[in-house]
């Protein structure tokens, strides 16, 4: 049986360079290796880049492309595109075992030694060298580029102490520490946020890129070197710390573009696969397709927003983000009052505020706005562009020759009733409320006859805040909640509405 027909058990067999040769053991590089095995996991119809969701037409092939011609990878593109998940999905591309020379620290091909070591263990031992075997899951090595990463870090520096322990004079390659490159031999290495690595450390990178030689001092040394480069990098006029040096980027084979999820269907599989949802949320929390389009609706809103630094970008983490904090206010109600399980409810959007806070960078009037307000109105937004999809344009009710179907709403607000929606009314409360309100249940059932009683009332709910943000029926904050009156009185009331500047007032009062 050949080698390459081994498993893995009969691998770990093979102790010595000798039965290793026996064994028909021949050398690929690991470009070879991962263009080898992608050939062999198309053949069998393999997906490779699992729970990689929106990137089947575009970054996908792209990728298997830049396999397939053995190609240094860059991963342009904004925060939160996965970028450094697809390179880390690489390593299933690798074999799952690889022999070393026993004890290397550079990873040596027992048959094509690097290191000092490497040689010196071989020409003293020959087909008795001992191997060991390297998982695939070891050759993966990921560094983060900050500005504080020297070129002794990637590439090594002569060792003090390794020189005094050894009694070797500093000429002596022997005394050299590698760095994280040089011990990545026959690995994926990976440098994310490659614009934010100085200058003077990109150019340390030409001749790996190149020809596989590193440079040490005054060494007169030359390794080549094995590696498959990726990087990772958000596009170099996108960002104030740093560019790409231009004669690296040319060395750098494939440039591969990603981007945001380009559907809502998309960004809701991104976000049901990685939000992490606790086993008694699952118990206590209903939820519905609805609610989870307008958590992507909010992060579409604010790709859009004159709020929103567009070169920035926003994130996928903010979405994930949102879901959790969702079900954990519908969680924290259910916890308050004391109830064995709830739906969720609009006014649990609100509650997803702070993760939109923290996920976006805003630009000069999204600051003075503040980030709060941008953050309500982004939520306002959503609504406002999912409510289309559910029921009629309130713009164009009025002229509708079978009746506006919102006229039963706006007069009962117009009556002077005020409605009261605070975050945390118990169940009951709640949905006495919501039927309180003349035509509000008759709209749904107009337009979503078979429905649950939960799902007609959370459609109730955001019926009313459709309205609201067509400017139908008024809206404003309480510090519990939400106000819906009629829209004419609250212009005249003093109170503070979404969006609007009060001085006197701390952003820790609003809403």
């Amino acid at each position: 049986m050949s080698y390459r027909n081994l498993k893995a058990k009969e691998l770990l067999t093979i102790k010595t360079l000798g039965e290793l040769k026996a064994a028909g053991y021949k050398t690929r590089t690991i470009k070879q290796e991962l263009r080898d095995n992608l050939i062999q996991k198309l053949k069998a119809k393999e997906n490779v880049f699992t729970g990689i969701w929106g990137y089947e037409d575009t970054v996908i092939p792209d990728i298997e492309r830049a396999i397939l011609s053995m190609h240094h990878i860059n991963l342009l593109g904004l925060r939160g595109q996965a970028k450094t998940r697809i390179a880390r999905l690489m390593v299933n591309l690798l074999d799952e075992y690889i022999p070393v020379v026993e004890g290397s620290e550079l990873n040596d091909d027992p048959l094509h030694p690097l290191s000092r070591y490497a040689h010196d263990r071989i020409g003293e031992l020959g087909d008795a060298t001992p191997i060991s075997w390297l998982h695939r899951d070891d050759r993966y090595t990921e560094k983060l580029a900050t500005p504080d990463v020297s070129v002794a870090d990637l590439i090594g520096d002569v060792d003090p102490i390794k020189a005094a322990t050894l009694k070797l004079p500093y000429s002596d390659e022997r005394t050299i520490h590698f760095g994280l490159i040089p011990r990545s031999h026959r690995c994926i290495f990976v440098i994310n946020e490659l614009p934010d690595l100085q200058a003077r450390i990109q150019v340390s990178l030409f001749n790996i890129l190149q020809e596989g030689d590193i440079q040490i001092r005054g060494f007169k040394l030359r390794l080549p070197l094995d590696i498959q480069f990726v990087f990772t990098a958000n596009p170099e006029d996108y960002t104030n710390r740093g560019s790409i040096v231009t004669p690296l980027k040319d060395r750098i084979d494939s440039q591969i573009v990603t981007h945001y999820p380009k559907s809502i269907e998309t960004g809701r599989k991104i976000t049901q696969q990685e939000a992490i949802v606790k086993t008694e949320q699952k118990g206590l929390v209903k939820t519905n397709d609805l609610v989870a389009d307008l958590i992507e609706q909010i992060a579409i809103e604010a790709r859009q927003s004159e709020y929103v630094d567009a070169k920035s970008g926003v994130s996928a983490r903010m979405t994930i983000s949102a879901y959790e904090n969702l079900l954990s206010a519908a969680e924290l109600r259910t916890l308050l009052n004391s109830e064995k399980e709830t739906y969720v409810r609009i006014a649990d959007l609100y509650g997803v505020v702070p993760a939109i806070c923290g996920k976006v960078e805003l630009v000069y009037e999204g600051e003075v706005e503040g980030p709060v307000i941008v953050a309500q109105n982004l939520i306002g937004k959503a609504l406002r562009t999912q409510f289309l999809n559910y029921f009629p344009n309130p713009e164009k009710a009025k002229k509708d020759k079978r009746g506006n179907p919102y006229k039963k709403i706006t007069d009962w607000f117009g009556d002077g009733n005020v409605m009261d929606l605070l975050n945390d009314l118990p169940n009951r409360d709640y949905e006495s409320r919501l039927r309180t309100i003349d035509g509000l249940d008759d709209l749904v059932d107009q337009f979503h006859p078979r429905l649950s009683k939960e799902e007609r009332l959370f459609m109730m709910e955001f019926a009313l805040h459709g309205v609201a943000e067509y400017s139908l029926v008024g809206k404003k904050a309480l510090d519990t909640g939400l106000q819906f009156k009629d829209l004419v009185g609250s212009m005249f009331d003093p109170t503070k509405h979404f969006g609007e500047e009060d001085e006197e007032e701390d952003d820790d009062d609003r809403y």
